[in-house]
């Protein structure tokens, strides 16, 4: 862009591709540098930098300078930055804020939902056919495989897997207020 267009209002259009690419060359070091004494972070400061340049390709139709690209462009990535900054001080005082929820709240139930779980899933066991806990448990508590459970027990693979989806079925039955803990215990184990 020459200077006197530069210092008055301009009009970035797409129709000007190169003139883009030279602003984008001459700007970016100066721009990035700026942006890391803001930021303090090299790579943080390169996407704003790459955010300012991407929001000024996007809507270069649009946006119209009434100052210098070199003063519009290090005043929208100092804005990218603080609202980048003030981004990481909102989402720090979130989790701050959900791991102490969670830790007061948790404490307390989350040790009566486990015991209550625990207290049922033992009696929901004692409910199932002999055959069909035993393989239940020798699949989710001694881990083995099907075939290995089929070969202790001298029963076809496919018998075995019957049984465990029968188990898994009627324990569904038995367990459905704790499904998200059932699910876990279950299925992720």
């Amino acid at each position: 862009m020459n200077a006197a267009i530069a210092d008055h209002q301009t009009v970035l259009s797409r129709d000007r591709e190169s003139e883009f690419e030279r602003v984008f060359k001459s700007h970016f070091k100066g721009l990035h540098a700026y942006a890391c004494t803001i930021l303090r972070d090299d790579i943080m400061a390169e996407e704003m930098v790459q955010n300012v340049f991407c929001r000024l390709w996007e809507k270069t139709d649009h946006i119209e300078i009434r100052e210098s690209v070199s003063g519009y462009l290090y005043r929208s990535v100092y804005h990218e930055s603080l609202n980048y900054l003030k981004h990481l001080k909102v989402k720090e005082a979130y989790h701050t804020y959900a791991i102490n929820h969670m830790e007061h709240s948790n404490n307390t139930s989350h040790g009566l939902e486990l015991s209550e779980l625990e207290s049922r899933l033992e009696n929901a066991l004692k409910e199932l056919p002999e055959k069909c806990r035993t393989i239940f448990q020798m699949s989710r508590f001694e881990e083995l495989k099907y075939q290995e459970i089929a070969d202790r027990l001298q029963l076809p693979v496919k018998t075995v897997e019957n049984q465990m989806g029968k188990a898994l079925r009627l324990l569904r039955i038995k367990l459905v207020d704790f499904l998200p803990a059932s699910f876990l215990l279950f299925f992720l184990i």
